[in-house]
């Protein structure tokens, strides 16, 4: 028998969480963009939790300017602080950040700084029994060894998509070589590759030229059994879903039954 693996997908809203649900998929990721406006909302998404029996991941806010000091202090890391409060309110278990670690794109004394500031919200989150990964952007698997050394407790969000880009050579295979027990949470979305963030398209899987054929038989040799989220709108996620399911059948794949 083949590893089973949960399908989610992006609810940005609690419409979008119903809409997942009658797709008949597991959880529902939300991003958490601006911890104070969610709180109105906060309300809305734990009825729908109780009432349909989905479960929530949290994908937290973009860093801004990645080489100021001053706003990963003053606005980052506070609100990923905040942030850490509301999930465990709607059973939040996973939360994946944005933390560009990139060497070619952000100095070394910045990415000193931000591996100190993933220890401290990685030593909060487990206090309240919360995984923090870092999704991959367009760092390389060698890129993060000093990271994964320093950090020994952070998790990755393997971002299929995010790894075609900047590169001649999707690099999430370096990841999977060399980190299969890092990886705790999947993001799939297609492109055409590129070398800036405006080729960032997240097109539906099998429209772009990421390899997800190969990608999820390697994520089934490795033995992966967690989650993985359409990064799509749920219009897209429901014109996708049967092939991307199929796609993981003919991998090996058994997918969790809502």
């Amino acid at each position: 028998m083949g590893n089973e693996i949960h399908l989610g997908g992006t609810a940005r809203s609690p419409d979008d969480v119903s809409r997942l649900k009658q797709l008949g998929l597991q959880f529902a990721e939300i991003p958490i963009i601006d911890p104070e406006k969610f709180s109105n909302l906060k309300n809305s998404f734990q009825e729908l939790r109780k009432n349909l029996g989905l479960y929530y991941l949290c994908h937290g806010p973009r860093e801004g300017d990645p080489n100021d000091i001053g706003t990963l202090e003053n606005t980052y890391l506070p609100k990923l602080m905040q942030i850490l409060t509301i999930m465990p309110e709607l059973d939040m278990r996973l939360l994946t950040v944005h933390l560009w670690l990139d060497p070619r794109f952000v100095n070394p004394e910045l990415i000193t700084h931000k591996i100190g500031l993933l220890g401290r919200l990685i030593d909060r989150a487990k206090e309240m029994g919360i995984t923090v990964c870092l999704e991959n952007l367009s760092e390389t698997a060698s890129h993060m060894a000093e990271i994964f050394r320093v950090l020994p407790d952070l998790g990755l969000t393997l971002d299929l998509g995010h790894a075609q880009l900047l590169t001649e050579n999707n690099t999430a295979f370096g990841f999977l070589d060399r980190y299969p027990d890092r990886i705790k949470h999947v993001h799939i979305h297609d492109n055409r590759g590129g070398n800036s963030s405006s080729d960032d398209l997240h097109l539906l899987v099998g429209e772009g030229i990421v390899d997800f054929e190969r990608a999820f038989q390697r994520l089934n040799e490795i033995g992966y059994r967690k989650t993985i989220t359409l990064e799509l709108r749920p219009a897209e996620i429901e014109r996708n879903l049967g092939s991307v399911k199929q796609l993981l059948y003919d991998s090996g794949f058994r997918i969790k039954v809502a």
